[in-house]
């Protein structure tokens, strides 16, 4: 595996992200474009409305498709980092960071990672400033 640091860490399914993306916005135009011309011709109204809702349905989906999953390995990432936490110091994670801040801390080493959890609730530090502040970047290539 290719060694993971701020610069390539962001993951990007191109089927997903560039593929799929593009035909649910060409949808959501073409219907909206079916719709402009059945109301000019007062013709197929119904049927270009029908379209229209498709793809808005389309595009909740979409949106969902993403999110959901993000939401629950959002939840195994403050299990895992708060377990992590414990170990290293037999405390758990400061309830004040939230989960941007844990899921930007969970790129840190082992020996900085009590510390810079820390400094990110003392300076309210946002997750570019955390990740920025990682000299030894540990890999997450099992992000969805």
């Amino acid at each position: 595996m290719k060694t993971q640091n701020y610069n390539n860490h962001v993951r990007m399914h191109p089927i997903y992200h560039y593929v799929l993306s593009l035909l649910v916005l060409a949808s959501l135009i073409l219907a909206i474009m079916n719709v402009i011309n059945a109301l000019r011709a007062g013709e197929n109204i119904l049927q270009s409305l029908t379209l229209l809702l498709m793809a808005m349905s389309f595009i909740i989906t979409f949106i969902l498709l993403r999110f959901y999953p993000l939401r629950a390995q959002d939840r195994a990432i403050r299990a895992e980092e708060n377990l992590r936490h414990y170990v290293l110091t037999g405390k758990t994670l400061d309830p004040n960071l939230t989960m941007g801040q844990i899921i930007a801390l969970r790129f840190a080493s082992d020996n900085e990672f009590p510390s810079l959890s820390e400094k990110a609730v003392e300076k309210n530090l946002n997750p570019k400033e955390i990740k920025n502040m990682i000299e030894n970047w540990r890999g997450d290539f099992t992000r969805v």
